[in-house]
């Protein structure tokens, strides 16, 4: 089953002449759902910072592990995925209820390109649910009232919060953000979430200068931020093995790339 409150209007917000972060990172993905100012402004943080696709690439396999991980070890059968990005292969839908056909996932995004292909998103199982809402991490009030109209908050759900939460720039209110939504969710919740950092430790010195010239050329505004902050997020919370550490290395094999600077972690709300 699908759903969908997706406004009509969306298309609206639309501008293609400033590049946006949702297509900016499906370029550096490998994606087709970009325009030249996004690929100008992909390449040039590219040159800035080289790491950023590894970065990318990392993120997108932190998802399919923690995905796989709650869906098959944990028996999580309800996500929220807050700031989903454009649909490509393997999404949270498609991992989640290909272990289990009947899980519930629920999309938030609020960037118009999403929510062109937001059909292209919503083609989940006939025995789940898979829906879409247009909202803001801004507005986490807004994303809990109709993310409960599919979601059973009475019974454990996955907060998905990949690299989001640095789009929020006071780290007060980022904070605030998480803790709001995480109240909502019983004991037995998850939360996921990954975050770009500037620690030396990963590498994350080079993020200074791209994120100064992505905020001067793009949209929207982002922001780095350290080990403590970033763990401040999981306050109240136990993270799961091995705790909070480069997205890459999340429960890895053996074998896996090369830490990058972006912090991932699990988190079990007791």
């Amino acid at each position: 089953m699908t759903e969908s409150h997706t406004p009509s209007g969306g298309s609206a917000r639309l501008n293609t002449s400033v590049a946006h972060n949702a297509r900016v990172w499906n370029y550096w993905i490998g994606g087709k759902d970009n325009y030249q100012v996004d690929q100008q402004v992909g390449e040039r943080v590219a040159t800035l910072f080289p790491v950023i696709r590894d970065i990318a690439r990392a993120d997108r396999d932190f998802l399919g592990r923690a995905v796989r991980y709650l869906a098959g070890e944990r028996g999580v059968r309800q996500f929220l995925d807050i700031g989903t990005g454009l649909p490509t292969a393997e999404n949270t839908h498609e991992i989640a209820q290909g272990i289990a056909p009947g899980s519930r996932i629920v999309y938030v995004d609020n960037d118009p390109i999403v929510l062109v292909h937001a059909r292209t998103l919503l083609t989940g199982t006939s025995e789940g649910v898979t829906d879409y809402i247009d909202a803001d991490v801004h507005d986490p009030d807004t994303i809990l009232e109709r993310a409960a109209q599919s979601l059973d908050f009475t019974r454990p759900v996955a907060v998905m919060m990949l690299g989001i939460l640095n789009f929020v720039l006071d780290t007060g209110t980022a904070r605030d953000i998480a803790r709001r939504i995480m109240a909502a969710v019983p004991s037995g919740s998850f939360l996921v979430l990954t975050h770009p950092t500037f620690e030396a430790d990963l590498g994350g010195e080079g993020q200074i200068p791209a994120m100064k010239f992505w905020n001067e050329n793009a949209t929207p505004p982002i922001t780095a931020r350290s080990r403590a902050d970033i763990a401040a997020f999981f306050d109240g919370l136990q993270l799961l093995e091995p705790g909070l550490v480069s997205c890459a290395q999340w429960r890895a094999e053996p074998d896996s790339p090369a830490a990058v600077p972006q912090f991932g972690a699990v988190a079990v709300k007791p």
